[in-house]
């Protein structure tokens, strides 16, 4: 399944075994280098004069996700620190939700703030932009570059082409090139 961040949140994280609600979906853990969704951060409630606390539970232990979010155990959800590889990934800072989003030559395209990724596979697709309050552009994981502390590196989209071929494009050009029989018939009727 394909979903938004923004339509994930607040989704309740329930142990399988038990029906029990542990929590709700608070964010996801998205590995800078690779795309993969490392797991979900579950935001407990907390008790009448205690607040809630924010937990990680990995994808590993993450058994459906629909309408509710199931893990294996109540034991799947447990502090980031206790994972010591992904404590360390995410003291870097190299974050992708709210992060900038800018090109290779340093045009600055806006800040992610929604992003999509599939379930089955656990792996980002799309950022989804904004820009001084106005949706950008979505980019999808195959441009991105780099992910650094400060921004998200995506390709320039004009990257490869020389000044000439920014401009207009040739008279001779054809956009049906690998279809002769349909671009004769274009340029007799054109």
């Amino acid at each position: 399944m394909h979903l938004r961040l923004s339509t994930s949140l607040g989704t309740d994280v329930i142990d399988r075994d038990t029906g029990d609600v542990l929590g709700a979906c608070a964010g996801i853990f998205i590995h800078p280098d690779t795309g993969k969704i490392e797991g979900v951060f579950v935001r407990t409630s907390g008790g009448l004069l205690t607040e809630g606390a924010t937990l990680f539970c990995a994808s590993a232990d993450i058994v459906h996700w629909g309408m509710d979010l199931q893990v294996r155990s109540s034991h799947s959800v447990a502090p980031l620190s206790e994972n010591i590889r992904l404590e360390r990934l995410w003291a870097e800072g190299r974050t992708i939700v709210l992060q900038r989003v800018v090109t290779e030559q340093g045009r600055v395209l806006g800040r992610c703030r929604d992003v999509q990724f599939d379930t089955a596979r656990m792996r980002l697709e799309w950022l989804f932009l904004r820009r001084f309050l106005r949706a950008g552009l979505p980019v999808p994981t195959s441009e991105i570059i780099e992910v650094r502390a400060d921004a998200v590196v995506v390709r320039d989209p004009l990257c490869g082409q020389t000044a000439a071929s920014k401009s207009a494009p040739s008279e001779e050009a054809s956009t049906f090139e690998g279809f002769p029989e349909i671009a004769e018939a274009c340029s007799l009727h054109g």
